[in-house]
């Protein structure tokens, strides 16, 4: 069976990736999400439990890792967020790579929000960007309950620009509007699809592209 083609889908907050990620399942291609795989590896038996409890015991509660806990911790400590990381990056990169190695459909997205900041691009074929303006992003995320001006420049300094990632994609979903995305899901699909037929069914990867 061959690999299948790897759509690497990423955003900064507010972008709307997760509405575009979406549209692609509702377009019958499978989606990886790098969010709900934390959530797996955080709950009771999940394989973070453990290296996250040898870090911060108390961020560990009825056998799972407590978010809230969690969050408290990397609020007090500026060095809490980079341990965490370290230790629960390679795990959800494995969930990634099963993901995608027990895949039967001939195209996959793996939606991930820090897909440039962790060098993950290389383990995709293709990198889409969902976008919106600057003041779009902004308005967006500060109608969200709990949200400041403050948290979110700590959150985008975090983030690699967007005009960078724009710059770096092989396409770019603006996401103003919910018929314009559809519209870029379903062409940049074709595409994929067009370039899948003239391959051979066999999709070279990025590292490999001249």
């Amino acid at each position: 069976m061959s690999r299948p083609t790897v759509i690497g889908l990423t955003g900064s907050i507010g972008m709307g990736k997760t509405t575009t990620a979406r549209m692609f399942r509702e377009a019958g291609v499978p989606v990886w999400d790098a969010d709900s795989a934390v959530h797996r590896l955080y709950r009771g038996g999940g394989s973070a439990v453990g290296p996250i409890r040898s870090l911060n015991s108390e961020v560990i509660r009825d056998g799972a890792v407590d978010r809230t806990a969690l969050s408290e911790w990397i609020a007090r400590d500026s060095a809490a967020l980079d341990r965490i990381e370290s230790v629960v990056h390679p795990l959800v990169r494995a969930d990634r790579e099963k993901f995608v190695q027990d895949a039967v459909e001939p195209v996959v997205l793996v939606d991930i929000p820090l897909l440039f900041e962790t060098g993950a691009e290389g383990s995709v074929d293709i990198v889409v960007v969902a976008s919106v303006p600057e003041e779009v992003q902004r308005e967006r995320v500060l109608a969200r309950p709990g949200w400041t001006k403050e948290k979110l420049e700590r959150i985008r300094a975090r983030q690699m620009p967007d005009a960078e990632k724009r710059r770096r994609a092989d396409y770019v979903i603006e996401t103003a509007t919910l018929e314009a995305a559809r519209k870029s899901v379903h062409d940049v699909l074709e595409q994929v699809n067009a370039g899948r037929a003239h391959e051979g069914n066999c999709p070279r990867h990025r590292d490999d592209r001249t």
